[in-house]
């Protein structure tokens, strides 16, 4: 049994109180909980005044209300999940039904940021009409309040379809993992004089279709730096270099809570794997040595039901047994 609440003080700030000035932790809680709602006007804001946008993935209740109580501006419940969450080897396995259930889960959770859910592979290739219907879900059944899709000039038709029903889209060029097997593996794109011209025209078309923002993955930073010097939305970046108008991770990359080695782009911030690895080794040795629970941690009979029990002859004895 666990008890989930929000607290009207972030638990970080009420735990220090005492404190004579603010971690990073509880600075960014505070913020978290003191600022606007983020919408699509936000992050075109924060790109005119050349304010970074921080972007993370978040893919269950638990860890998109960490995200969101440190305040960061969007929460993408990303097709990675397939990987990170379910074990697959590539995004495209994760269904509609699976995405919308993760997103109810991190929906229940988020409060300021803006929230992203990717559609999935299949979900919008074959037909725009069934695109359209697709991201629909998203935001009625599991409250998205924007959808993500990979691909440039051909999603042309679809982006103006889905703004046109009122639902924002966030592009996605570059690296994009649902083209795994097109592309040949998880290549860095762009790096051919023709390739970066076609992708500062695949930011044109999404930008002038309707996209509000474009994640550029997987490119060279000169190219980014372009793409991002040339549309009037911001550009989040991801193996993309630092002059995008902001930036996003996969939580699990960021933590350390992979199974394999980190890609280039990547920075991890903490050691989660190995914290938790230590913390289940030492449980795993309470247990078996008898040292978990303690009478401390144990639920004991109230006084009077223990001498009612010790009157009939019931209690020392049956405890020694």
């Amino acid at each position: 049994m666990s008890l989930t609440t929000f607290n009207p003080v972030p638990a970080a700030t009420a735990a220090s109180s005492s404190a004579t000035s603010p971690s990073p932790i509880e600075r960014n809680a505070a913020a978290g909980q003191a600022a606007a709602k983020v919408t699509v006007l936000t992050l075109q804001e924060k790109k005119s005044l050349g304010t970074p946008i921080t972007c993370l993935t978040a893919y269950d209740y638990a860890s998109a209300r960490l995200v969101d109580e440190a305040g960061l501006d969007v929460v993408l419940v990303g097709d990675s999940l397939a990987m990170v969450m379910q074990g697959h080897e590539s995004t495209l396995p994760i269904t509609m039904d699976e995405m919308l259930l993760y997103t109810r889960g991190v929906r229940r959770a988020v409060r300021r940021a803006m929230l992203v859910a990717d559609m999935p592979f299949g979900s919008y290739q074959a037909d725009d009409r069934e695109g359209v219907a697709n991201a629909i879900r998203f935001v009625k059944e599991a409250g998205a309040e924007g959808v993500k899709i990979e691909g440039g000039r051909s999603r042309v038709a679809l982006v103006s379809r889905l703004v046109d029903a009122e639902i924002p889209v966030m592009g996605h060029l570059g690296l994009t993992p649902q083209s795994v097997h097109r592309m040949g593996g998880y290549k860095v794109q762009g790096k051919t004089l023709t390739a970066m011209e076609g992708l500062i025209k695949d930011a044109a078309a999404l930008e002038q279709a309707g996209c509000f923002s474009i994640v550029l993955e997987g490119i060279p930073r000169e190219v980014a730096r372009m793409i991002t010097a040339e549309v009037r939305i911001p550009t989040i970046g991801i193996g993309a270099g630092p002059d995008c108008d902001g930036q996003i991770l996969v939580m699990h990359d960021l933590l350390n809570m992979t199974f394999s080695p980190a890609a280039k782009f990547v920075r991890r911030y903490a050691d989660v794997a190995q914290v938790m690895r230590a913390a289940l080794a030492e449980y795993k040795l309470d247990v078996e040595a008898r040292t978990f629970p303690s009478e401390a941690e144990s639920y004991h009979l109230p006084k009077e039901t223990q001498v009612a029990l010790e009157e009939i002859g019931v209690g020392a004895n049956r405890r020694k047994t």
